[in-house]
């Protein structure tokens, strides 16, 4: 038996999977305090469904695979750990003079961001290594000493080490590792060339003073996650998702806690792709991921999950930049939970503020003042007030409409309905704009791609959403609630090694380029060999950072094979490039030299043999047809059909109006639009 639990804004998804193969999806709250007790209160009602204790479901099963928000909400909140950054002396400023770019180039308003660790605890280390990786200053070991001592002082919890070209030749920052690991005993520290050995300082630089940062957070907060689920009688593998779209052990991601920044939403576009797969003829894809508290949106193009190299936390050039590559992730702040507000001019706004967890939507009846999505669409009749996460929660109606009225449908002197409608409106749109960015600058134009509805709160707009964007195909899938959750349920155990090793089409070293391949595929096979023991099978990936002669920046370019044997290799990896380059840029330039910069490999080990099943029928309401008048927009209020997935049939076509319920989520289908239930039990919409 498998666990697979994503912790988002507002719940815990957790989906069990059977040894059979059979699913079955729960959630719930999610307790800010305390992620954990979600989790755990998540297992407790899948323990009570088989009319278990938890510590009998615990002892059956194998694996728990978790996702989870907090480090990325550990460094928006600035509750972590006090870290020191020991650079090459002379580059002290790395983390305040960044990489340049200005969203507002003309909004001389904006204030300059403050560096991720302060001047204050930056230390310079008299040293240098250039960029042959010759040493030009040794490395004074008594000037590290002293600054060792330093830090003893300021109690510094963790620290940072960016040596300028420790790619290149890393025996200097070794040192230092050395130095800080006898004479700083029990505090942790990361190295730039061992967490990301990439060309570009600041991005090093900024990786590096991340992850040191997050050490002894996420150390304490995996411990707790396996020491407590030990406690209740599990005795199997806990796995951790990652910002790359794989998962590894929660003792490995302790040891480098930036890869699960992303954690949760980086397993929506692997569900989404198995499901595109099992339903749809077009190869390109949006998933978009409703949650409580943001929509996240990712695509599919051709059966590739695009990654992207500017991972940002917070807006791009004011935020902080993580330094690795990770799975291009659009987030706004827009789901469930956003809270709708009319400010001083009479614009309505919905987000990206959000009521969470807690206090939640005020018809949640926890605490909540301010109205949000979900109010709205509890007002205009798409929810059932009874039958909330199966009727596990039971929602206030009069106080969201006293919201409604209140704070929205008097100041914009609308009738409720239509305020309500307003809302969704407008959540909405900045739902399709966060869309359109991601399609467009991806060269996808929404208009011929199929979009994937996930999270709780999916269904509610996805309908419009579609139909804005000119998508000709809406898909929602059985476990579309628990999108990312279904996602790690398939995942694979992964890892990247990298290094970098320069040359040229013109001044091509095939020998230099084996040798570094033949490298890296080495240190996959001592992943296969070690935490991949046992996996059902392996692949390994080999990549290329590449570009023009004379560029900036790099592309991705996959490789057709691990090594090079002649030139007709060579010919094949140009070829690809300026493809890649045309499909990306829209231009390319076939007569100018290539330039390779970085090579990689990535590996992944398959865990699990099979397929994945369905949900079990007992989690699903039982088929019965009624009827509740529902509000929509240019038609107004209409007796609308209300359905389960067990009463559609799979070999008719149905048109709407009409709202699908099932124990997680709420399918709203508006009169324009039409539905049919496939075979594997997702729904798919016309719009």
């Amino acid at each position: 038996m498998r666990f697979a639990c994503d912790t988002g804004g507002t719940f815990t998804d957790l989906i069990v999977e059977d040894d059979d193969g059979t699913l079955s999806m729960f959630k719930a709250a999610t307790t800010p305090e305390d992620p954990v007790l979600g989790v755990l209160n998540a297992l407790t009602l899948a323990a009570s469904k088989r009319n278990i204790d938890l510590p009998g479901l615990m002892a059956r099963g194998d694996m728990l695979i978790h996702g989870t928000t907090y480090a990325i909400n550990a460094i928006i909140t600035g509750n972590t750990a006090k870290t020191a950054l020991l650079t090459t002396a002379g580059h002290p400023d790395i983390l305040v003079l960044r990489e340049g770019g200005r969203i507002e180039p003309f909004n001389f308003l904006v204030p300059y961001p403050k560096p991720y660790i302060p001047r204050a605890l930056t230390f310079e280390v008299p040293e240098r290594i250039d960029s042959r990786g010759q040493q030009v200053i040794p490395l004074d070991e008594e000037a590290v000493l002293s600054i060792i001592e330093k830090l003893k002082s300021k109690n510094v919890e963790a620290v940072a080490v960016c040596l300028l070209w420790s790619i290149a030749n890393s025996s200097h920052e070794d040192r230092v590792g050395d130095l800080l690991s006898k004479h700083l005993p029990g505090i942790p520290y990361s190295l730039s060339h061992v967490l990301n050995p990439a060309l570009r300082e600041y991005r090093r630089a900024s990786a590096v003073a991340i992850d040191a940062s997050l050490k002894p957070l996420m150390t304490k907060y995996l411990g707790s996650l396996t020491e407590r689920l030990s406690e209740v009688g599990f005795s199997g593998r806990t796995l951790v998702l990652t910002s790359q779209g794989g998962m590894i052990d929660a003792k490995e991601l302790a040891s480098q806690p930036i890869h699960a920044i992303n954690s949760g939403p980086s397993m929506a576009p692997i569900a989404g792709r198995h499901y595109a797969d099992l339903e749809c003829e077009e190869t390109n894809v949006i998933i978009a991921d409703t949650g409580g508290t943001t929509y996240d949106v990712s695509l599919v193009r051709r059966g590739r999950i695009p990654k992207t190299r500017e991972t940002w936390i917070g807006q791009p050039f004011r935020g902080h930049m993580t330094g690795f590559p990770s799975i291009d992730i659009k987030s706004v702040g827009a789901g469930g939970g956003s809270i709708a507000r009319v400010d001083d001019g009479g614009i309505l706004h919905v987000g990206p503020q959000s009521a969470g967890a807690e206090p939640g939507p005020v018809c949640y009846r926890s605490g909540g003042t301010e109205p949000t999505l979900t109010d709205a669409c509890l007002v205009l009749g798409y929810l059932d007030p009874k039958y909330f996460l199966g009727g596990k929660m039971k929602l206030d109606v009069s106080s969201a409409e006293a919201s409604i009225r209140e704070k929205i449908s008097e100041p914009l002197g609308l009738d409720l309905k239509a305020a309500a409608a307003a809302v969704v409106g407008v959540a909405t749109e900045n739902m399709v704009q966060a869309i359109s960015e991601i399609t467009v600058n991806q060269g996808i134009d929404p208009a011929d791609a199929v979009l994937i509805g996930g999270g709780g709160a999916a269904g509610l707009n996805s309908t419009l959403i579609a139909r804005r964007l000119g998508c000709p195909k809406l898909l929602i899938p059985e476990t579309g609630a628990a999108l990312s959750a279904y996602g790690a349920v398939m995942s694979d155990l992964t890892t990247e090694f990298r290094s970098m090793f320069f040359t040229t089409s013109e001044e091509w070293d095939l020998e230099g380029v084996n040798e570094i391949l033949a490298g890296l595929e080495a240190r996959c096979q001592s992943f296969v060999d070690g935490p991949g023991t046992g996996a059902v099978d392996h692949s390994i990936e080999f990549g290329v950072e590449a570009r023009y002669a004379s560029q900036v920046w790099e592309i991705d370019v996959p490789l057709r094979t691990g090594r090079f044997k002649g030139g007709s290799d060579l010919d094949a990896l140009v070829q690809d490039f300026h493809s890649v380059h045309k499909e990306i840029f829209a231009i390319n330039d076939p007569d100018s030299i290539v330039e390779m910069v970085s090579w990689t490999a990535s590996v992944s080990c398959r865990l699990r043999g099979g397929t994945t099943g369905q949900i079990k029928s007992g989690t699903l309401r039982d088929g019965v047809v009624a009827k509740r008048l529902a509000y929509f927009e240019q038609h107004g209020e209409m007796e609308t059909p209300i359905q389960t997935l067990n009463s559609i049939d799979t070999k008719k076509t149905y048109s709407g109006p009409a709202i699908i319920e099932t124990e997680f989520t709420t399918i709203v289908v508006d009169p324009q639009a039409s539905f049919r239930l496939t075979e594997n039990r997702s729904v798919i919409i016309s719009p």
